[in-house]
């Protein structure tokens, strides 16, 4: 199946149905008075979060969805029949946006919540409704008003607890593989892991988180190099970022450079992400001895952006440090989900700060957007520049 994470679809809600203008008539009842009906409500259109879906697939080969109009009333103070509503189903962490202003309507964050995307039409009024001791007969109806229509941009963000990011090789598939029981492609040429992967972390059996592993980052992700950014909005949720780096890159390159160079791309992408905590795991450590391993760690601790931060030596081949790796992460998940649940302010923080990587994260992708639209006029081509990327794992 492909990994769709985002759709573009309208909704249409249904109208509301018009009123009747009736007047009865039966044998031996003169004037028998108005009897028109009101019409029905439109049907509304809702999305509703399904925990069997992992994708927006669906939603690329069809894009207009309308929910059923009301009917209009009737004759005998019938009253016509409201439109259904119209569900529609999504993958848990969906964010809903509308394309034309560019709030942000909704997140579906748990299996089973509903969300209303736009509102069915208001019925019309019989010619009932309007009599009175001075109007006995009244011809005065009203028709049912118009259903909302919606651009919406559907997002998916994966749920996770911790989010790995790294140069590509740098082992992050092999430590979600040596952590988890998930089972990611692991191959030693760049750019394995095409799609984001989940992975459940049993660290006892009444303690467990989750870990989410993207594609590796190279130098100008920001401006499209790669396989980009696009797939950063994944982690936007994720209390804990790690800093996945090979302690000795067959490029030969260097750790402490490569480090520097995912700062410099997270920032390009939000500044927002840099609030995030962010751990470095040394990764591959079984390939040096004590010594190299001990002045790779100094160096860190003297540069002054790395020198706070929590810093592990592990070995996803071998399950060297991974135990104490996920003790560590477990813990400050569980204070995280503690103030989450206690912490008004803390919670509220976390959410602005969710919507603050989201926006920039939007407009710096909608940037690149517009930077192709334009390469592809330079090179003659009178396509509209529409960026749609499909990938398949």
């Amino acid at each position: 199946m492909k990994f769709v994470d985002e759709a573009r679809i309208t909704v249409v809600a249904g109208r509301g149905g018009s009123g009747c203008l009736s007047f009865r008539r039966e044998k031996y009842i003169p004037k028998g008075g108005p009897d028109g009906g009101d019409g029905g409500d439109g049907g509304s259109v809702y999305l509703t979060a399904d925990d069997a879906l992992t994708t927006m697939v669906d939603y690329r080969y069809q894009r207009r969805y309308a929910a059923p109009p009301g009917q209009s009333g009737a004759g005998k103070n019938c009253t016509g029949k409201a439109g259904e509503d119209l569900y529609l189903p999504v993958p848990v962490g969906t964010t809903v946006i509308d394309e034309e202003s560019g709030q942000v309507i909704g997140d579906l964050l748990e299996p089973g919540q509903v969300l209303l995307v736009a509102q069915g039409g208001r019925h019309g009024l019989g010619n009932t409704r309007f009599k009175s001791s001075t109007n006995r007969a009244p011809r005065k109806t009203t028709p049912g008003t118009e259903g909302e229509t919606r651009q919406l941009l559907l997002e998916l963000k994966l749920l996770a607890d911790v989010g790995l990011m790294g140069l590509p090789n740098a082992g992050k598939s092999s430590l979600i593989r040596a952590v988890s029981a998930a089972e990611p492609k692991v191959a030693d040429y760049p750019f394995t892991t095409l799609v984001p992967k989940l992975g459940v972390v049993n660290v006892n059996p009444l303690q467990s988180f989750v870990m989410a592993d993207i594609p590796g980052l190279i130098s100008g992700a920001a401006s499209g190099a790669g396989l980009g950014i696009r797939f950063l909005k994944h982690l936007a949720r994720t209390p804990v970022l790690l800093h996945v780096l090979d302690v000795l890159p067959a490029d030969g390159s260097d750790p402490l450079d490569n480090a520097i160079l995912l700062e410099e791309e997270l920032a390009l992408y939000s500044q927002a992400f840099l609030v995030r905590p962010r751990w470095l795991v040394l990764n591959k450590c079984d390939l040096l001895d004590d010594s190299d391993l001990e002045r790779l760690e100094q160096r860190f601790a003297e540069e002054q952006q790395f020198a706070h931060r929590p810093l592990f030596r592990v070995s996803a081949l071998t399950g060297s440090g991974t135990q104490i790796l996920c003790t560590e992460l477990m813990e400050h998940i569980g204070q995280h989900r503690e103030k989450l649940a206690n912490d008004p302010d803390y919670s509220q923080a976390q959410s602005e700060l969710f919507v603050t990587i989201q926006q920039q994260g939007r407009e710096r992708i909608d940037l690149l957007a517009q930077q192709r639209r334009e390469q592809r006029k330079r090179a003659g081509r009178n396509d509209d520049g529409a960026v749609e990327v499909e990938y398949r794992p």
